[in-house]
């Protein structure tokens, strides 16, 4: 069948949202006198949504709290700041107007209203027709309900959709859902982890060529 629609991740695929996300770390665990978390030990550290990521620093750094007041100081502070050091990576806006004949969706493990948010300030939500976060289905990536709800929600087969991210998470739910996947190398996970990708890509902008393909097919 032929593609119609593209489904992308959020953090790393479409957007570099890690200094943010690392401002948000910091202020949480400021009150335990922790030395700072780097913006590359945040990379490492994201993906599987903000519990989670309390939950590893928890463990890691023996931090003598609750993982809900972490989580909830971290969500204080990141809703108040989602965009003052996030950037769009290159060739995103233009490669989503090349993609202007396709359904467009995101699926994050971040939070629906985060998400959602952060691509209304970066002027990136007009491109899409729906946004899926972490709260939005009863499981998230590398689930594949997240692709599945997408799928039924604008009434696509998996035959007719590819899905574009930059970790194991997005192709574990990709190809569990039985859709087609492309894995970006610029993002936050090593190539190492990309292995079971469809197709892998340095830059978006070679998304539309193999989006021509896939609709030739």
């Amino acid at each position: 069948m032929s593609l119609r629609l593209i489904i992308f991740d959020l953090d790393g695929t479409l957007i570099d949202s890690s200094p943010d996300i690392a401002d948000a770390i910091n202020y949480a665990i400021d009150p335990y006198g922790l030395p700072p978390i780097s913006v590359e030990e945040t990379i490492g550290l994201v993906g599987e949504g903000v519990s989670r990521l309390m939950e590893k620093l928890i463990e890691r750094e023996g931090i003598p709290a609750d993982k809900d007041l972490l989580v909830g100081r971290f969500l204080e502070y990141y809703s108040a700041h989602l965009v003052d050091k996030t950037m769009v990576y290159p060739g995103v806006r233009e490669t989503l107007e090349q993609l202007a004949v396709y359904k467009k969706a995101v699926i994050s493990n971040k939070r629906e209203s985060l998400s959602g948010a952060i691509l209304q300030k970066l002027g990136l939500a007009p491109y899409l027709d729906i946004v899926v976060g972490s709260d939005t289905t009863r499981e998230r990536k590398p689930s594949p309900v997240p692709v599945l709800y997408v799928l039924s929600h604008l009434g696509v087969s998996p035959e007719e959709a590819v899905m574009v991210g930059d970790s194991n998470y997005d192709i574990e739910a990709g190809r569990a859902a039985g859709v087609r996947t492309v894995a970006v190398t610029y993002g936050y996970r090593p190539v190492s982890f990309l292995k079971g990708a469809d197709f892998i890509i340095d830059s978006l902008s070679a998304l539309p060529d193999i989006a021509g393909k896939l609709s030739a097919t």
